[in-house]
């Protein structure tokens, strides 16, 4: 075994900046500065100038776009907008309510009151009956079962899968309906 100590992976910058970038002409953008198409040469005393550094935005546009501003603040901003887009982001929940095949009207009717909280709060509802044993002869009875539970939701559900079977579970999905 070698007991040599590993050199540290470097990580290549994202961006090309300053000195790292290979066009001959680039496009410059940002505050503060006259915006157009200038030499590299250029665009580099430009930042410069400012004390700033030079960040490659757009390395596949003709020329490619360039924006003089600090390299480590450009950095922060645009993790900050990723972060923000990805809280933005909607996120599914998937709730399950489970029935046997001989479940009981009393029964149906209390879980359905969960699965129309669940249905409010915009959550879907995977609803499934289970089948232990014997009990796999009474599929039928599962199936309407499910599709009872569907049309008592009709008005605040839509069906996004038929009941299937899957298994030894018979499976129903209730997505819920846009508000209009």
């Amino acid at each position: 075994m070698n007991n040599r100590p590993r050199k540290p992976l470097r990580r290549e910058p994202e961006h090309r900046i300053n000195d790292r970038i290979r066009a001959r002409e680039v496009r410059l953008v940002g505050e503060n500065i006259e915006q157009g198409v200038f030499s590299l040469e250029v665009a580099l005393k430009m930042a410069q100038e400012q004390e700033l550094d030079l960040v490659e935005i757009s390395p596949s546009a003709n020329p490619p776009v360039c924006k003089i501003t600090d390299y480590g603040k450009f950095l922060y901003e645009k993790k900050k907008k990723e972060k923000e887009m990805k809280a933005k982001a909607v996120k599914t929940v998937v709730k399950e309510i489970r029935f046997g095949p001989n479940t009981d009207e009393h029964d149906v009717e209390f879980k359905l009151k969960h699965a129309e909280k669940f249905l409010e709060e915009g959550s879907k509802v995977r609803a499934y009956v289970f089948y232990k044993g014997r009990s796999i002869i009474y599929k039928e009875r599962g199936e309407v079962l499910l599709l009872q539970f569907a049309e008592k939701l009709s008005e605040i559900a839509k069906v996004e899968q038929m009941p299937k079977m899957e298994g030894k579970k018979m499976i129903m999905m209730l997505a819920p309906k846009g508000k209009k």
